[in-house]
């Protein structure tokens, strides 16, 4: 997510110089803040102070409306999340996927995706920021996949039972392992086989019969 031109870039100046902001504003320029101080110094030397001083505010302007900094980096990065108005609507599912994850590859070979990328190896040294970052991967990202596949059973393309399934969200997952593992371009043809060889193929095909622990399988299903 390109943030530069809303970015402070240079030597944060005395927030009681400046216009007095409030509300969403004011809000937005401490998120936007944050990102600059996390793509110059990442997690481990942020504090509330660097970020109030660029933002060009006072501490406790900060600490009002986030009491930690794990909540204020998740917050942060939630600007670059898709929203609504990004999500693709080709009228097929395999071009809505193949779209969905060429846009989240963008993010991620954005500024963005280097923040990302520190933040889950500061995950094993901060409880809270890894369980808000878990919290994050399971509610904020599949929401994406979930509109997607939402059009696809109201077109008849998918069964119902996927939307609640662990094969909704195979596809990001693949995504982001990908870029954690290699980095960042995610190529396009990558992208596409994922697509073609996991995704569909997985969420087109009927969902095995369940079985309790236990309990053999029923040779007649």
């Amino acid at each position: 997510m390109p943030h530069s031109a809303e970015s402070a870039t240079e030597t944060p100046l005395d927030h009681r110089k400046g216009p007095r902001r409030r509300g969403e504003e004011l809000e937005r320029a401490i998120l936007l803040a944050t990102l600059d101080e996390l793509t110059e110094a990442g997690y481990a030397s942020l504090t509330m102070e660097r970020v109030a001083a660029r933002a060009r505010t006072g501490k406790a302007a900060v600490y009002r409306r986030w009491p930690s900094r794990a909540q204020l980096v998740v917050d942060a990065c939630k600007l670059g999340k898709l929203s609504d108005d990004d999500l693709p609507d080709t009228g097929d599912l395999r071009g809505d996927v193949l779209e969905l994850l060429r846009r989240m590859a963008a993010r991620m070979a954005s500024p963005l995706g280097d923040i990302m990328r520190g933040l889950l190896a500061e995950m094993t040294r901060d409880q809270e920021l890894a369980e808000l970052i878990r919290q994050r991967i399971h509610t904020v990202r599949p929401a994406a996949v979930r509109v997607v596949l939402e059009r696809a059973v109201q077109r008849g393309e998918v069964d119902s039972s996927v939307l609640n399934s662990r094969r909704a969200t195979v596809a990001t997952d693949l995504l982001r392992d990908q870029f954690l593992l290699f980095g960042s371009p995610v190529t396009d043809d990558v992208i596409t086989d994922i697509v073609d060889e996991v995704y569909l193929p997985l969420i087109l095909s009927p969902a095995p019969p369940r079985h309790r622990a236990g309990q053999p399988p029923d040779a007649n299903a």
